[in-house]
């Protein structure tokens, strides 16, 4: 998709944060003016964060290493999801379980059960199991898929994490900058930009808005990954 425009954030309703009277003092520099106890976010600023989000994001991509996305808010989660399986990146949009990163081994764990139950489900082989045990079983695996199914391929931490909604995603964001990781993030007007590396300032509760911003990075990310792809059959036809 082609990089939004004014006009495409202006009709997106990008630009309308959050009453006055619940505003973070922090996003003082991304707010263009009040209306009827409204703050109105700047639209020139938002595209400016947008670029330089982008670029920093085309060189994760184009170093082969992983963006994980993470909006578990209903108005994103299943854009968010769609987005990240296009462009073959983790992704969290259930529920961020508490240690997801900071406690990776035991996530990965977990993701190894759900793989064999998957292969114990499979297999027409097994006879020890009964209906009622097989039925249990997949109970538990589509439960766990639907936490786990989006990290399932991940086998390292990611490079960094894409966030929808910094105030709602708290707990993701305290485990990325505890390990080191680069925090990207639309940012509304009741919430620290500072609390990340590189914030997008934008209404994080419209649907048009997220998706319009989400997947213009998921674009970037496809061209980064697209790059890498470029550049290894370059050398590869440099060394025959």
């Amino acid at each position: 998709m082609a990089k939004p425009t004014y006009k495409d954030l202006l009709e997106s309703g990008a630009h309308l944060g959050h009453m006055k009277r619940k505003w973070n003092p922090k996003m003082l520099p991304y707010i263009f003016m009040e209306r009827k106890g409204i703050h109105i976010i700047d639209l020139n600023r938002t595209i400016e964060f947008m670029d330089k989000a982008g670029n920093a994001l085309r060189q994760v991509a184009k170093s082969g290493r992983k963006v994980m996305f993470v909006a578990t808010k209903k108005q994103a989660k299943e854009h968010v999801a769609k987005l990240a399986r296009e462009v073959n990146m983790p992704f969290v949009t259930e529920r961020w379980l508490g240690g997801m990163m900071t406690n990776f081994s035991t996530i990965k764990r977990s993701v190894k059960k759900m793989n064999n139950i998957d292969k114990l489900l499979a297999d027409e082989n097994v006879t020890s199991i009964t209906k009622k045990e097989r039925l249990t079983l997949t109970r538990e695996r589509n439960k766990m898929e639907k936490v786990l199914g989006g990290i399932a391929n991940m086998n390292r931490l990611p490079a960094a994490i894409f966030v929808v909604d910094i105030h709602h995603e708290h707990i993701a964001i305290a485990e990325a900058k505890k390990l080191g990781i680069k925090v990207f993030g639309i940012v509304d007007t009741n919430s620290d930009p500072t609390q990340i590396d590189f914030p997008i300032p934008a209404n994080d509760d419209a649907s048009k808005a997220i998706s319009l911003i989400t997947g213009y990075m998921a674009e970037i990310i496809k061209e980064g990954t697209e790059e890498r792809r470029k550049m290894k059959e370059e050398k590869k036809e440099a060394v025959a």
